[in-house]
């Protein structure tokens, strides 16, 4: 069990990483823009790849955003639950949760294949293949669901989930 535990969390950490390379690279083409256009030249689909990008980062960064505690969890209503009906709510919650991201990477795939399989492109200048910046979206939905089944079973055998909190959140109203 060690070693799925720190298979996870490999698989989140290199999800959050991937997702701040998505944020470089935004950076980049937004800098090489600039410079294009300060020098007269075209790039042709800069905008389109900096949003390929933008979804990139929002995806991949889901699951690490979720097991450090910096998705918005109204936890009002937790806090003011005993422990029995504390713990039933967080598996109702992580359980609906974590089916409706299996759910969205179902049909998120079913999307990607079609696009794929009709050979779509952009209608931008880039003309890229739409099958590429939308199977980030079903890697990200996926690494998602998966991080929100491990949250449920942990809760269910241990007791608790794996989120932990920002001392910064601790601060806003708790």
């Amino acid at each position: 069990m060690k070693a799925l535990r720190k298979s996870l969390d490999a698989l989140y950490l290199i999800s959050g990483a991937l997702a701040a390379m998505c944020l470089v690279a935004i950076l980049l083409l937004i800098v090489v823009q600039m410079v294009a256009r300060w020098t007269g030249e075209v790039f042709p689909g800069a905008a389109s790849y900096a949003g390929y990008a933008m979804a990139g980062a929002s995806f991949l960064a889901f699951a690490n955003a979720l097991n450090r505690g910096s998705h918005i969890r109204v936890s009002i209503l937790l806090n003011a639950l005993p422990d029995g009906p504390k713990r039933l709510l967080d598996i109702w919650c992580f359980g609906l949760a974590a089916a409706i991201a299996w759910y969205f990477t179902y049909y998120a795939y079913w999307f990607v294949y079609w696009s794929w399989k009709f050979n779509e492109v952009s209608q931008a200048q880039d003309a890229t293949a739409l099958w590429i910046p939308q199977s980030v979206m079903v890697v990200g939905g996926a690494i998602l669901a998966i991080a929100l089944t491990d949250n449920l079973l942990t809760l269910i055998v241990k007791g608790e989930h794996r989120l932990t909190r920002d001392i910064v959140d601790q601060s806003f109203g708790e």
